[in-house]
């Protein structure tokens, strides 16, 4: 029996909603200049994307360009000593 009682309350019954309710979930024009356009929320987050991208090649970039010319300066000093 226990386990009747704990599937029912886990199950999902559809219900009408309410005149309340469909007030609540109708457009509202006065609401839609604060609205976001998914369009320009997704290109905006690509851009972001491609940002951190760019930003994270150039840091490896410069450490491994630092890295070379260290090891250059390394073989110079140890060539001439």
């Amino acid at each position: 029996k226990t386990e009747d009682s704990i599937s029912l309350s886990r199950r999902r019954f559809h219900v009408e909603p309410g005149p309340r309710e469909k007030a609540l979930l109708a457009e509202d024009s006065s609401l839609k200049q604060f609205k976001s356009h998914k369009k320009s929320v997704w290109r905006l987050k690509r851009i972001g994307d491609v940002l951190t991208v760019v930003l994270v090649a150039g840091c490896c970039h410069e450490i491994y360009v630092k890295a070379v010319m260290r090891e250059e300066a390394r073989k110079q000093a140890s060539g001439s000593a």
